[in-house]
């Protein structure tokens, strides 16, 4: 089956939820009966982004396109998290949109808690929520259990994991002025961090963001503590890319250049260093594609 991008209904929608998939129909299918659950009177979207599954993928969508009138499919055929984030943010009309992943599950009031979130700021650029381990014989990890908020002046550094992809949302006007997420960025690609690294673009562009434990998913991530090293050293490579990016932007080079530093210093002190020769590593990895992007622009 074919979907289509339909057109905008008479009422545009105040908020979209955007969750992007690969390969994994059977997660999507659980998320999106929680999606199916969501309690609200407010006029809302669904945007679920296909990056170019080859499973099932395409028949559990077509059976919730039959359920959701509010849900509308568009597929990214090229891979990389960064990129389908986009592919699903431009389909909607929507001022705030939310972003989940295929693997978490959304409380029923969640689209309320977020449009609180923003109506409270209206210059706020973007917000990340809490985030729950759904499984308790799931490693603790990929979670945010904070309880209290944590503003994010313009200009300011946003450390690594400071809002995570799996539950947060952006102004549109924000991701706009900020050009999207990076496509060289996320699951899919070498450098897993396209979240935090428009969150620092839309701070530096000019835009307060915040953390609100209000707005809450679970996350069904079905990692056991013996896939957390290599989890944890995909997000050093991911972390690495992202403060050599901003170290690459002239106003805030100063600022993530001091944090990588100090980062490391205490990297030395629990003596891990395997964690910052990934960072590095990738740093400069991240810095040679970045160098030989530029060269192709000539």
């Amino acid at each position: 089956m074919t979907f289509e991008i339909s057109e905008p209904s008479e009422k545009s929608p105040e908020i979209a939820l955007c969750i992007c998939t690969r390969n994994r129909a059977a997660a999507l299918e659980r998320c999106l009966e929680h999606v199916a659950s969501l309690q609200t009177d407010r006029r809302w979207e669904l945007v679920v982004v296909d990056n170019g599954s080859s499973d099932d993928t395409p028949a559990v969508l077509e059976a919730f396109c039959a359920r959701l009138p509010q849900m509308r499919v568009v597929r990214e055929p090229a891979p990389g998290l960064g990129r389908a984030r986009n592919t699903g943010w431009r389909a909607t009309s929507a001022p705030i949109i939310a972003f989940t992943d295929d693997d978490c599950y959304v409380a029923p009031d969640y689209l309320d808690a977020m449009l609180a979130v923003f109506s409270e700021d209206p210059e706020l650029g973007f917000a990340g929520g809490r985030i729950e381990l759904w499984d308790p014989a799931d490693a603790p990890v990929t979670i945010d259990l904070r309880t209290a908020p944590k503003p994010f002046p313009p200009h300011s550094f946003v450390a690594a994991g400071g809002i995570q992809g799996a539950n947060m949302a952006f102004r549109r006007k924000a991701l706009e002025a900020i050009g999207g997420f990076d496509p060289r960025l996320g699951s899919g690609t070498p450098f897993p961090c396209e979240d935090i690294d428009a969150a620092a673009a839309a701070l530096w562009a000019g835009y307060r963001g915040t953390f609100d434990p209000r707005p809450v998913v679970h996350h069904h991530h079905g990692r056991k503590p013996s896939d957390v090293g290599s989890l944890m050293a995909g997000y050093d490579r991911g972390r690495g890319a992202y403060y050599m990016k901003q170290i690459l932007s002239r106003g805030r080079r100063w600022v993530y250049g001091k944090a990588w530093a100090r980062s490391m210093m205490v990297t030395v002190r629990r003596r891990t260093p395997g964690k910052s020769i990934r960072e590095v590593s990738s740093g400069v990895r991240f810095l040679m594609h970045h160098l030989r992007g530029r060269e192709r622009l000539r």
